[in-house]
């Protein structure tokens, strides 16, 4: 266990080591723990994160504000359109002034070619812990739930064991590819097969994808690329059918809808989980477009783990929290 992690930032975790990572997820596990029994743990009394909201979300504010009430400390909740964070506010000011006010920082920031730029300029000024709530590249704390949730299921020796990272149809908006780059980093860490299912128009950062096969490549796992939705579910251990937006080939609208509109029957239903293994889980990390990217059957089913996934935010944004900001 890695004990000293005091001021580190969380902008992706490969920028954390294995033992980093394993210290996180075993404190988050003693975490959510000691909330189930109502052990009080406030490890973070009169500490003060400032939380800068460039884009919505809901999972995201209430796991951090919640979070941090639970450790003893207080989130503020900055949001771009009653603030001057988006217009007036530089990342250096930003950084160098809520540095001093704040004993740690948090953003969500998922402009494409701005985001992840933005949180690390705050992150260079700042003399306290940044925490990336999500940028257009990475999603660290979702994927540390998601791994959390995953070791429930299989337990801690993930090796061998075949992820399904797939793209899924939603019609909503354009959303980020920070889930499926996540995933594809961390889960070859764990020497797992992981499988990254997409169209050809959805392809993911290439450099991503590059840091992806060299970590399958340490680990003993693979990274598997297919264009085949069903193919991408057989025999798979875990499934997580995910939209995301054609960045890497246009950021056009229009063209977007259009190409998007071409894989509609990518779905995930029960004829497709059918295809997976007996005892396969499926995951989502929340909020999906129902019956367009998952239908109720699956969503809802018993092979459905979304709702722990979603709890173990909540875990793992303390403990990450706990460790830098003590």
């Amino acid at each position: 266990m890695q004990t000293d992690l005091r001021g580190r930032d969380m902008i992706t975790t490969q920028e954390f080591t294995d033992d980093e990572i394993w210290t996180i997820l075993d404190v988050a596990f003693d975490l959510k723990r000691k909330r189930a029994v109502g052990e009080p743990h406030a490890l973070l009394r009169d500490k003060v994160l400032a939380m800068l909201f460039f884009f919505s979300s809901t999972r995201t504010r209430v796991s951090f504000e919640a979070g941090m009430a639970q450790l003893g400390g207080h989130a503020q909740f900055i949001e771009s359109r009653t603030t001057q964070i988006k217009h007036g506010d530089t990342p250096k000011e930003l950084g160098e002034i809520i540095g001093r006010y704040c004993d740690g920082i948090a953003v969500r920031h998922v402009e494409w070619g701005e985001g992840n730029k933005y949180i690390r300029d705050i992150a260079e000024a700042s003399r306290v812990p940044v925490l990336n709530m999500q940028c257009e590249i990475y999603h660290p704390f979702q994927i540390l739930a998601d791994a959390m949730t995953i070791i429930e299921n299989f337990g801690r020796n993930l090796k061998g064991r075949t992820i399904n990272v797939s793209w899924a149809y939603a019609a909503s908006y354009s959303k980020p590819m920070s889930v499926p780059h996540c995933l594809i980093l961390l889960m070859t860490r764990f020497g797992m097969n992981v499988r990254l299912t997409h169209p050809p128009e959805f392809k993911l950062m290439p450099d991503i994808v590059e840091q992806a096969k060299e970590n399958a490549r340490r680990a003993g796992g693979s990274l598997e690329l297919l264009d085949d939705f069903d193919a991408g579910f057989k025999g798979a251990d875990i499934v997580l059918p995910k939209s995301w937006g054609p960045m890497m080939t246009t950021l056009d609208p229009d063209e977007t809808t259009r190409i998007t509109n071409k894989y509609q029957d990518w779905i995930a239903d029960e004829r497709r989980m059918a295809l997976a293994a007996e005892h396969a889980i499926y995951m989502h990390p929340l909020p999906a477009d129902r019956n367009i990217e998952v239908t109720d059957a699956v969503i809802d089913g018993p092979q459905s783990r979304v709702w722990d996934q979603a709890e173990n935010r909540l875990h793992a944004q303390k403990a990450v929290m706990a460790l830098t900001m003590r």
